[in-house]
Order: C-alpha cells, then structure tokens, then sequence
C-alpha cells in the first residue's frame, strides 16, 4: 500500500445554498419584525448551514501502511480484499439494484465515482465497503489494486493514419 489522502469537501453549490437559505430566513424575518432580529437571524442559520455543510463535506479518506481510514472507520490493510475503481454506472449499480444490504456505505450525493474495497475478515458482518471518490483509480491504486490497461482509443471518424493500429 502506498499512502493516499483525499478530502471529500461539500461542492461551492451547496455552501450558497446554506446561504441563500439564511437569506430567506432573513427576509422573513425582517418582514415579520425588525432589521436587528433579521440580522440576528441571518448569521445564526448561515453559521448553521455553513457548519453543516463543513462537517459533512470534511470527511477524509486515508491509506497508508497501517489501512484505510474513511472518517473515524478503519479497515486493517490485512482486512482489505479485492479493490475495483468503480465508473459512474457500477458506481451508481453497487449503490442501487447490485448492492448487497451488508455492505458498508461511505458515499456522498455529489460524488458519482467511488471505489469498491473488499473486506477480508471472516468476523467482520460487511462484505465490501464502497467509498466515494474523486480519484477512484488513484485510491485502489494505493490500496494496492492493479492498474486498468489503457483503454483502446475507437476512433469514430476512421481517420487514423495508416500503418498505426489504435
């Protein structure tokens, strides 16, 4: 295993929506009452959209030589199985229809790539665990599966010169 660490931080759409939503606490209260309680209003539910949006959007997903760490889960690197990179549709799959109910879930909504991590331990209920990623290659890299081929490139048009094969 190599070591590895990514952020899953919340994207710029949702701390303007925790805004926008203080904002209309706001205007309801200033029409309701005073500029003051309006104020007042404001900067409490901006504090607590904005707070929530940090700590749901701060969660870290680390590998070192130890295991993986996703938040405050651990997975021995003893523990951890087969590793797929997962594409937007298996992605989607294992989360829908192909998923098992054991499984263990460390996904975001606005994260649409992930990686599947097999859990080797016999005492351990979770079959895999599936974890969101922005960089689901370079995390089962690190967790030590082997890297995909390079995908043939098609060309659509057929203007490869010839003599080179793609």
């Amino acid at each position: 295993m190599t070591t590895y660490r990514e952020r899953l931080t919340a994207p710029v759409s949702w701390w303007l929506a925790a805004l926008a939503f203080a904002a209309v606490w706001g205007w309801v209260m200033l029409v309701a009452t005073n500029v003051a309680i309006a104020l007042v209003t404001f900067a409490a539910v901006a504090a607590a959209g904005l707070y929530a949006v940090w700590r749901y959007g701060s969660l870290a997903v680390v590998v070192d030589e130890s295991g993986l760490r996703v938040g405050s889960a651990f997975l021995e690197s003893r523990h951890v199985g087969t590793v797929a990179p997962l594409n937007r549709t298996d992605y989607r799959t294992r989360l829908g229809t192909g998923a098992d109910a054991r499984a263990y879930l460390v996904t975001r909504p606005y994260l649409d790539h992930g990686v599947s991590v097999g859990v080797d331990d016999p005492s351990d209920p979770a079959p895999y665990w599936l974890v969101s990623s922005r960089h689901p290659q370079d995390l089962a890299a690190a967790l030590g599966a082997p890297t995909a081929p390079e995908a043939p490139v098609h060309d659509p048009i057929g203007d490869t010169p010839r003599g080179e094969e793609v």
